[in-house]
């Protein structure tokens, strides 16, 4: 799948059917993947297609912070790229028509990426600010607000416009401090399925690949693919295979990367065939998750850190202690606390990703089953609800209860500004609350903490069923797609690793594939 189509915004009804009155949304968490991108790898240059696209405007006005003295300026710079030359001599890299400028790298954000990222971000400000005014329309500071994004540019660039999509200037306080955008080491990031870094979890999908490369190398369906493209193989890998070189989900990604730009950068049109690239998907897709639905150790190593902090922000939400994420944000320079306007939770979290993180989040809870490839920009939505008491205090907007946006918060003053504004104590970063125990630890006070909160997960606009809220008692009476808390939490504390690197350094001589079914979303 390549480009999204966005549905259009919900009606009036359709937000009352979806936020039904006596639910008040507490918290907000969307991953979303990067927005349009040039392919990771050059290929097929013997088909016509050129290695540099030129749909990176941004390599004309690059912004670098350097040190002049005690201060940092910005260096405005063009970037240029260089590449070997006929006699291995460099060579500036150009583009279809000879540009030199404007010219992506392998895997870049392009422009087109970059408006499809701050649109998703014009839809989540039309619905969580507009429709249901959960989110301030206006910010004086962004710390209610969790930003996080993979250490890939192009995930921290689509957070970034998503952000500016949400919030443009004229709706940004001209003295909004700089906003905090968490990111992670290499080795500790878990926020895409890291088989670079958890050796078990390479080791397992290589197991999950190679069955998919039996299973579907000597078909009918791979005998159509070869008629349409072997021709364009290398000489060393003549046939078009599932672990061919390139691997058929590389000539996949080539594939969607040509249909999200421009004629410029087209393959023949043999590689569109819809009968063919319906196969090539459907291949790549049990290739790259099949694991999530099948193995609980797969999904541990493959996004359970992920999952388990997702649960985690939920329960801090409702345990005001930090661990929603607000003392990562929060706090003045050189230390964490509370926001820098007051602020004591997070409302929105969002994290910028990749393709893999979205799959392996639907696969891992059991929803992705007949799913094609998630397209760029497409996003989830974990929504924390909590069943009000026909609160008088709580606002209604078009039959929905919402907790109210943070206000803007006065000046504090010469005073304030040395002692803080609030008297109320700071959140304790040792406070580790119960978000990471499993359910069935808690003792029976800890377990009524998550009585009346519900958990709805929506993945580009539409509602996702998990089979293991569908019992009765495990989810909201008569709505099955909210899941209660308590469900939710059980189904991811499965597969929530308890010390992830250890477990990527463990059962490096069991078998890969689980002795017995282990189904995904219970």
């Amino acid at each position: 799948m390549t480009t999204l189509q966005p549905r259009p915004p919900y009606s009036q009804a359709e937000i009352r059917a979806l936020y039904p009155e006596g639910l008040q949304l507490q918290l907000v968490q969307v991953l979303l993947r990067h927005g349009e991108r040039s392919p990771v790898s050059a290929r097929f240059q013997n088909a016509g297609l050129q290695p540099f696209w030129p749909y990176c405007a941004v390599a004309r006005q690059m912004v670098s912070s350097t040190q002049d003295g005690t201060e940092f300026t910005p260096l405005k710079w063009r970037r240029r790229l260089e590449t070997f030359g006929p006699d291995d001599g460099p060579v500036i890299a150009t583009g279809p028509r000879g540009e030199v400028d404007a010219v992506c790298n392998l895997g870049e954000l392009t422009d087109r990426g970059r408006e499809t990222t701050h649109e998703l971000g014009v839809r989540l400000r039309h619905l969580y600010v507009d429709q249901l005014g959960f989110l301030p329309p206006t910010i004086n500071d962004a710390d209610m607000i969790y930003l996080r994004a993979t250490p890939i540019p192009r995930a921290l660039e689509s957070l970034q416009q998503t952000f500016w999509g949400m919030y443009p200037s004229k709706h940004r306080s001209p003295t909004l401090p700089p906003v905090t955008i968490v990111t992670r080491a290499p080795a500790d990031e878990t926020l895409f399925p890291n088989d670079s870094n958890c050796r078990r979890f390479a080791q397992l999908s290589r197991a999950f690949a190679q069955r998919t490369a039996d299973r579907w190398n000597s078909t009918s369906e791979m005998d159509y693919i070869n008629r349409l493209i072997s021709k364009w193989m290398p000489e060393s890998s003549p046939r078009v295979a599932v672990d061919s070189h390139p691997r058929l989900s590389g000539i996949m990604d080539t594939i969607n990367s040509t249909l999200a730009h421009g004629p410029e950068t087209r393959l023949p049109k043999e590689f569109y065939d819809d009968k063919g690239r319906e196969i090539i998907e459907r291949i790549g897709v049990e290739e790259w998750f099949s694991g999530y639905q099948e193995s609980q150790e797969y999904r541990q190593l493959g996004i359970g850190g992920l999952m388990g902090d997702v649960v985690a922000r939920m329960i801090g939400n409702i345990e005001k202690n930090g661990n929603d994420g607000s003392l990562e944000v929060g706090g003045k320079d050189g230390s964490t606390g509370i926001g820098r306007g007051g602020e004591k939770s997070i409302k929105l979290a969002l994290s910028g990703c990749h393709d893999t993180t979205l799959a392996a989040v639907l696969a891992s809870l059991g929803a992705f089953q007949g799913e094609k490839w998630p397209p760029y920009t497409s996003h989830i939505a974990l929504e924390l609800f909590k069943q009000s008491q026909a609160q008088l205090s709580v606002p209604v907007r078009n039959g929905v209860s919402i907790a109210p946006a943070n206000p803007p918060k006065p000046a504090l003053g010469w005073l304030g500004s040395i002692f803080g504004g609030s008297s109320e104590a700071v959140h304790n970063a040792t406070d580790l609350g119960i978000a990471r125990q499993k359910l069935e630890n808690l003792n029976e006070d800890d377990r009524s903490k998550l009585d009346g909160y519900y958990v709805r997960v929506r993945y580009n606009d539409k509602v996702v069923s998990i089979p293991g809220c569908k019992p009765a008692g495990k989810h909201l009476e008569g709505e099955e797609s909210f899941c209660t808390l308590t469900a939710f939490k059980a189904i991811v504390d499965k597969y929530t690793p308890q010390h992830w690197k250890r477990a990527c350094l463990s059962n490096m001589e069991v078998p890969a594939f689980p002795e017995k079914p282990e189904p995904a979303g219970y």
